[in-house]
């Protein structure tokens, strides 16, 4: 397969997708436009997409809520900018209760404050007098269902954007399609099928921490604090 499919990392996969969305001119090198990470996976992607398009980096936090029992699988996802986005199909498949749903909720809610106040240090969250009328070109490692980065736009719409773009190393068929919908542009390396996780498609799937963002995002000239807190996945 071309891009060397499957990727041997993240880092190997951002610099593919950089050269690939850098030929096709998604947004001109140096334009008024935003590279966005999803952490954490999506930190090291994005730090070399935002390298070769000369473009300043900044990360969006997302969290999944994952079901009880089986937390791989979203019931939905919460973004900054309090965005609560639900998949109804999964919640009443699996008969997940509103107390259960509140509870991972509320957990959530807290990781993803942990997580800003620690990669973004003394930055000021995103707002609409930073992102106003730039496009926006948000960044993972891949997707799978598409419920975090669903909720990632839902989030950056309400700033008023000119445009969010979508741009991703290998995703489910099923999850761009949807994504194609809601997004002004989805760019996409590797769709295979049949899909089952991410991960089955790099190499290297290594699970990073946050002094690992926090180190690529410093090098991208991105200033955090806080960064002694520390949680898992």
């Amino acid at each position: 397969m071309p891009y060397g499919f499957p990727f041997r990392s993240r880092t190997a996969a951002g610099h593919a997708l950089a050269e690939w969305l850098h030929r096709l001119q998604v947004v001109v090198t140096g334009s008024n436009a935003l590279v966005l990470a999803l952490p954490r996976g999506g930190v090291p992607v994005a730090a070399a997409v935002a390298e070769k398009l000369a473009l300043p980096l900044d990360v969006i936090v997302v969290r999944k809520l994952g079901c009880p029992g089986y937390s791989e699988l979203a019931m939905g996802a919460v973004a900054s900018g309090n965005i609560v986005m639900r998949n109804e199909a999964v919640i009443a498949a699996r008969e997940i209760s509103e107390t259960a749903i509140a509870a991972e909720l509320l957990a959530e809610r807290a990781e993803l404050q942990r997580r800003e106040r620690i990669y973004r240090g003394n930055r000021p969250p995103l707002s609409a007098a930073t992102v106003a009328g730039k496009d926006l070109l948000l960044v993972d490692d891949g997707i799978a269902t598409g419920f975090t980065m669903r909720a990632a736009i839902m989030a950056l719409r309400q700033l008023q954007p000119a445009r969010i773009l979508v741009a991703v190393p290998v995703a489910s068929p099923d999850s761009i399609a949807a994504l194609q919908r809601l997004a002004d542009g989805v760019y996409c390396l590797e769709t295979p099928a049949p899909f089952y996780a991410i991960g089955q498609w790099y190499e290297d799937f290594h699970q990073l921490n946050d002094d690992d963002v926090c180190a690529l995002l410093s090098r991208a000239g991105f200033q955090q604090a806080h960064r002694h807190e520390q949680a898992t996945d």
